[in-house]
């Protein structure tokens, strides 16, 4: 499998095509719009007619939305100077002094930049707001298929060692996870577990919408990112990395775009802060700017009011985790942006480091670079020193984090929207092993307990192996969060010699023990990684000294998944420790072959 060409999009979406059964599928389109910039503020002077027809619903063609911020506290002054300069009040947060107005004049920000008490006005975008703002559609419920996989601990979770993790703590249902992203398929087998609905919502437009069903996922990136981070341990399909905490989702991408302008970001926060989660993943940017520069007006107000919002939830407790992005760009030496505006008509830009992805780059929130398997970057992930807080499983090239898809379906995906909600869920745990953490304390643990990770031969990655531009401080590790450590030296054995698995065969690995006396424990581990293009033709088991089989696996004929690399779990007290040990695998039906790549014992 080849990684595609890179692409700057506004949600930090995969890179690889999304398969529920292993179809290829295209890259989705960039969602453009109608509108084109032609540079009159804040947009196109034909799309505002002086009269504009009015809809039934209130909308008028050529409405454009606004942040206006004042102070914080009782915003009824500058609400009212609203609808005196032309414009209507969507709505306001008056905790942080921001307004949501909606206006078809082309007048209207430079209007209300005079008035009294107003400290900053700017366009959210360069196209018009949809009518669906004004009478929002709920997503359809999908369909659920159910599904034969069983759990299996896939590469992602290894490497941060959440399979370890698992074993100390899943997790406290106490502790409240939001996915600001695309919506999330509640009904999903691997998520409904864990669903908490009263604290779900739609932010879509910038005004919550508690309708039941508004936050349903209208892509499919979100539920992706919500298994990731807490899929149910219920024996299907796949397991999140904190598989006993609450996720809600918070809907901010809008229907049709996929885009996440900074009211719905704003929005988003509001609630995260109010409803009391204690983490937040945001893996995407907001639109309409790949960048925010302070020297630009409408994008000052972008940054004051998402900054506001931000500061808002984590001073109610809220830690925000966010990605990257995918554009292999050194967020630490800003120069050209020739992706925004991504509603209408990109430019190229000449940017500075003033300039800001949001919410990535404002204070307090953890940005996180994506890793393929193994202590490297993925090849488009974002870096930056001192701008990467830390790293976690992206996936790249053959390797996708493989996790939940609406409608009861499972994929891989690839970005640094895949790293951010493992991060999230190591914070989760986190969080659930001292609920009294402040997120600046949950933050500086996330660095403290990563494993540290090396620059390759780059020279863009500058640094030390302690931090550098990379990987921050280094890869998250779960089992570090939930206060387990690693198995001590000795009592680790692995044998990496390939074996190749022919059809209607058996084969066997050994693995032969020595230094450890008496029997094996009653949780011995065995790990296995065994590449095969079709594991519905496998039977697994562990085969002890004396010649004793303990059944490990036999996949269901209709498995047509690639691969098995899981952690299983034996009750071997019975058998002595030391002497040969053997994996076992039987390949039952032709066509489709493989290789036990490695195995492991730990006792």
């Amino acid at each position: 499998m080849t990684t595609p060409r890179i692409s700057q999009r506004r949600l930090r979406r995969s890179l690889l095509p999304v398969a529920a059964a292993g179809a290829a599928l295209a890259l989705a389109t960039p969602a453009g719009a109608a509108d084109v910039d032609t540079g009159l503020p804040p947009g196109p002077a034909a799309a505002r007619a002086a009269v504009p027809a009015q809809t039934a619903a209130g909308w008028a063609a050529g409405t454009r939305s606004y942040l206006v911020i004042t102070a914080a506290g009782d915003t009824s002054a500058v609400r009212n100077a609203v609808a005196a300069k032309g414009g209507s009040v969507f709505a306001h947060y008056d905790a942080i002094g921001v307004v949501v107005a909606h206006s078809s004049s082309a007048g209207f920000a430079t209007a209300m930049r005079s008035v009294a008490g107003v400290q900053k006005v700017g366009a959210t975008r360069t196209s018009d707001v949809p009518a669906d703002a004004y009478s929002p559609t709920l997503p359809s419920a999908p369909g659920q298929s159910p599904t034969s996989l069983t759990e299996t601990a896939r590469w992602d979770m290894t490497r941060i060692n959440a399979d370890k993790a698992w074993a100390v703590s899943t997790g406290s249902s106490s502790v409240k996870v939001g996915v600001l992203d695309t919506g999330v398929d509640d009904r999903h087998q691997d998520i409904a577990p864990n669903f908490d609905a009263s604290n779900s919502v739609s932010c879509a437009y910038g005004k919550a919408d508690a309708r039941a069903g508004a936050w349903r996922d209208v892509g499919t990136h979100g539920t992706h990112v919500a298994g990731t981070i807490a899929a149910a341990k219920n024996g299907k399909g796949v397991v999140g990395v904190a598989p006993g905490v609450t996720i809600a989702s918070v809907r901010i991408a809008e229907p049709g775009t996929s885009m996440f302008f900074a009211e719905n970001t704003i929005c988003g926060f509001m609630w995260a802060g109010d409803r009391g989660f204690d983490v937040t993943n945001n893996s995407y940017y907001t639109d309409p700017w790949m960048f925010n520069c302070p020297d630009d007006p409408d994008q000052a107000a972008i940054i004051e009011g998402v900054r506001r919002a931000q500061e808002y939830a984590e001073g109610k407790g809220s830690l925000q985790v966010a990605a990257a992005g995918n554009s292999n760009y050194d967020l630490a030496n800003k120069r050209t942006d020739s992706s925004s505006p991504n509603d209408s008509t990109p430019v190229n830009r000449t940017i500075t480091n003033a300039c800001v992805d949001i919410p990535t780059e404002l204070p307090g929130v953890v940005t996180v670079g994506a890793m393929g398997n193994g202590n490297i970057k993925a090849s488009y992930s974002n870096f930056g020193r001192d701008v990467i807080d830390v790293g976690a499983p992206g996936g790249d090239g053959a390797y996708g984090v493989y996790s939940t898809l609406p409608g009861g379906k499972y994929g891989n995906m690839n970005g640094t929207s895949m790293a951010s909600p493992h991060v999230a869920g190591v914070a989760a745990l986190l969080k659930s092993a001292d609920p009294a953490a402040t997120p600046a304390e949950l933050r500086a643990r996330l660095g403290s307990q990563a494993t540290d990770t090396a620059c390759p031969s780059d020279s863009r990655c500058t640094g030390t192996t302690a931090k550098n531009a990379f990987f921050g401080e280094g890869q998250v590790d779960a089992l570090k969060a939930v206060g387990g450590t690693t198995p001590q030296p000795g009592r680790y054995f692995e044998n990496a010699t390939d074996v190749a698995v022919a059809d209607n065969a058996t084969v066997e690995s050994p693995i032969t023990v020595t230094g450890v006396p008496g029997n094996a424990p009653a949780a011995l581990k065995v790990g296995v990684d065994v590449k095969h293009t079709y594991r519905g033709d496998l039977v697994l088991s562990l085969v002890a000294p004396d010649g004793s089989v303990y059944p490990l696996e036999d996949f269901a004929d209709g498995d047509s998944g690639d691969d098995v690399v899981k952690s299983y779990t034996v009750d071997a007290s019975s058998e002595t420790a030391s002497g040969t040990w053997k994996l076992r695998v039987r390949d039952i039906a032709a066509q489709d072959t493989g290789r036990i790549d490695t195995w492991n014992l730990t006792f």
